[in-house]
């Protein structure tokens, strides 16, 4: 089956495209039914249209091509409740089956509508309120404010943006105020209430501050980038690191929980309901000062580690409390649809463990790099602001989905960046839940190109059919385009579920790939509330009992076992989610460890994919394009350079003859312009990688030796025929893990053993 297709058509791939007739054969599968819908995805040609979507009486769910139209009567049937509707006069006078709307052609499955009241919006223009860490060096700051400065010309003119900087105290700066640079100062050690912060701001009138009526107190903190323009460059060039000293043996003081609590308790008085509002953070270190702190000032006191976690040793005493503090700011940001986006540049831990709930909650994205003059950083700074053909942010806000089913399935729940909605009818969701479930509804804020959901279903149809039975799903993302307008998108697909004990079709119809994510999502969740080794030992359950299931083999006899294409690589997929840093915590900061977790849980299947399993590519002189190769051991040859990409850094490997020929310069000869264009291929290839990502992947050059290799080592399977720490092609290498043919051989016994 052509699941790519699809992808591209709908921005959705299920796990099982032909389904399960009842719950029986829904356990028989093993693996989850579910999907991977990208809400927001590019889509070709898809309909855009200017007008009120038509929906259903009894469902809400919008005219879609699955309907049965009546032609002669004028009404509809819905796919979802089976309701039939009568047509809108508009639609009734002009439709017939030579005149379909754009809503029942069979090609546009998804389509877009700008909703009428929304169209003009010229008021609604997104707000950017940068909050600026200035207790870090001086070469730190002047990096943050070249990035800052650099932004600023991106930002749409009519975009409002404030700035609030902070060390030991918060300053609040007053833009619109011309004559000389003024700032609002709050003690950093003090938690005060949105109320406090809005009196001594003069924002006690919470009427929308940005329609008519405006606050005029309001407008001097958030100002058009066009009118202030001059002021914020002048600011941001007088900017200096914090004045307060730092004593020897000492963290700098830094108040990020006050400063973010200052800028959303601003934000919560500008009627960010009916605009797109972003709370930019940029941190440079830990929270050690005030309401959110992770650490004291001394250095004596570690950074909590994910042991001191686990064993609950003193220097985790802040966690609790700094947990809390921040869901709460977070759960005020969500209500008036403010997001939050932190951008961590900083050699040690900040604090993102205790500040997750701030972007997972309000779909804002966390990049996390060493200094402020990274490129990782000052790229995917970059990056955030990129416009597209129109000149408009590539960025939607106040989004939110609702997902409508037949009632042969319910919904089990949903994982990734999004909050659950609480609804009163239980129409379409089931008792079983899974992830963020008990609703059928979410909010997920921030939303972009690639951001991604996984939905899991339950079966409930009782009834066992020998014919294909039609079920159907909606999806409708509504959400504030940058513009201002207020827009809904819709897709509605069908599927069938296969006649009873069918499970030849379903094989047949069963994407490994999205079954690899919807598993890694599930594991990673399933983390929050059970150990590592307890959902690797699920994993591996899982596995055993699919391959059983759906390879063919004799009852103990693992040579006879063979497994077919749609499930071959599956196997290999879960091998390598074992030994991620999804499940894993050795080696890794409890910040580092919320990264990587945070970012599979907003990316795409192919996105997914290769932070689950890396790609790697292999260029050589006998190849005139880069051809794929087994992610192991001895793929690291010496003729050959590799290039691996793992999502969050890309290596490129030279072997040993490849560096020998770049030294002696053959590339820098014209005899030899073969061997220019193959030490070029895959720097080239890497750039277009990099250039397409966000955040930006580090990049690393490396040779047989070098430091960096290690990167590239620690990610390739330890074949057999290093399983006793032999000397390969690339040198010594030396490891505890377990070969994937080790654990195929494992696997293979453990399935076909009666």
């Amino acid at each position: 089956m052509d699941f790519y297709q699809r992808e591209i058509q709908d921005g959705l791939r299920f796990s099982w495209n032909y389904w399960p007739c009842n719950k029986i054969t829904e356990q028989r599968v093993v693996l989850p039914v579910g999907a991977i819908y990208t809400p927001l995805k590019e889509i070709e040609n898809m309909a855009l249209v200017e007008y009120t979507p038509v929906l259903c009486k009894t469902c809400q769910g919008v005219l879609n091509p699955h309907c049965q139209v009546d032609f002669r009567f004028k009404n509809w049937g819905c796919p979802i409740c089976q309701t039939r509707n009568n047509f809108p006069p508009h639609y009734a006078s002009n439709i017939s089956e030579q005149t379909l709307p754009a809503e029942l052609i069979p090609e546009f499955s998804t389509m877009e509508y700008i909703l009428p009241e929304t169209q003009q919006a010229p008021n609604a223009r997104p707000i950017f309120l940068l909050v600026v860490d200035t207790a870090v060096q001086s070469e730190e700051l002047a990096e943050l404010k070249d990035s800052l400065q650099q932004s600023i010309n991106f930002i749409p003119q009519d975009a409002l943006i404030g700035l609030i900087t902070y060390g030991k105290m918060t300053y609040v700066h007053e833009l619109g105020f011309s004559e000389c640079p003024k700032a609002y100062v709050f003690r950093g050690d003090k938690e005060l209430t949105a109320r406090q912060i809005q009196d001594q701001l003069g924002l006690t009138l919470s009427q929308d501050p940005l329609n008519k009526g405006d606050n005029s107190a309001l407008k001097r903190f958030l100002v058009p980038v066009s009118e202030c323009e001059f002021a914020l460059n002048s600011i941001l060039d007088d900017l200096q690191p914090d004045p307060w000293p730092v004593q020897s043996g000492h963290r700098p003081q830094r108040c990020v929980g006050t400063a973010l609590n200052v800028a959303v308790s601003l934000l919560e008085v500008t009627g960010t309901q009916s605009r797109g509002s972003r709370i930019v953070s940029l941190i440079g270190g830990p929270v050690t000062y005030g309401p959110g702190m992770i650490v004291s000032e001394t250095l004596q006191e570690k950074i909590r580690s994910h042991l001191d976690i686990q064993k609950e040793r003193d220097n985790t005493k802040y966690l609790k409390k700094g947990i809390q503090f921040y869901q709460a700011l977070s759960q005020r940001a969500q209500i008036k649809g403010i997001i939050i986006d932190l951008f961590v540049a900083a050699l040690d831990q900040v604090g993102v463990l205790e500040m997750k709930t701030c972007f997972e909650r309000s779909g804002g994205y966390y990049v996390m790099t060493d200094s402020f003059g990274n490129p990782v950083f000052k790229e995917s700074f970059k990056k955030f602001f990129e416009v597209d053909e129109n000149g408009e942010l590539k960025m939607g806000f106040l989004a939110q989905i609702t997902h409508l089913c037949s009632k042969e399935i319910k919904i089990q729940g949903a994982i990734g960046q999004i909050t659950p909605v609480t609804v009163t009818k239980n129409l379409y969701f089931s008792d079983n839940q899974v992830g963020n479930g008990g609703t059928n509804q979410w909010y997920i804020g921030a939303i972009d190109k690639n951001k991604s959901i996984a939905f899991y279903y339950d079966i409930v149809n009782q009834q066992t059919s020998q014919q294909h039975q039609k079920v159907f799903l909606q999806y409708q993302t509504t959400y504030r385009h940058v513009n201002g307008s207020r827009r809904m998108r819709v897709t509605t697909v069908q599927r069938l579920m296969s006649p009873a004990d069918d499970l030849r079709e379903m094989a047949y119809g069963f994407d490994q790939e999205t079954a690899a994510v919807l598993m890694s999502r599930y594991s990673v969740f399933k983390t929050l509330s059970e150990d590592s080794i307890d959902v690797i030992r699920w994993l591996d359950r899982m596995l055993i009992k699919l391959v059983a299931r759906f390879a063919e083999y004799k009852k103990d006899d693992p040579s006879s076992f063979k497994l077919s294409r749609e499930f071959s690589l599956f196997p290999q997929f879960m091998f390598y989610l074992r030994r991620s840093q999804f499940l894993h915590t050795f080696n890794a900061s409890p910040d580092e460890s919320e990264y990587y977790r945070g970012l599979l849980m907003r990316e795409n299947v192919a996105n997914s994919l290769v932070m689950i399993q890396p790609a790697l590519m292999q260029y050589s002189v006998d190849a005139e394009q880069p051809v794929p190769v087994l992610l192991d051991i001895d793929s690291l040859k010496n003729n050959v350079i590799l290039l691996l990409d793992t999502f969050f850094y890309i290596v490129i490997w030279k072997g040993e003859t490849i560096v020998q020929w770049e030294e002696a310069g053959y590339h820098e000869d014209p005899k030899y312009e073969n061997v220019k264009n193959l030490l070029l291929a895959p720097i080239e290839d890497a750039k277009f990688i990099m250039q397409e990502r966000f955040p930006l992947p580090r990049f690393f050059v490396c040779k047989p030796g070098d430091s960096n290799e290690r990167k590239i080592k620690v990610r390739v399977n330890p074949s057999s025929l290093t399983a006793n720490n032999a000397t390969v092609e690339s040198g010594n290498y030396f490891t505890e893990d377990v070969s994937l043919n080790l654990f195929m051989q494992h696997l293979i016994r453990m399935a076909v053993q009666s």
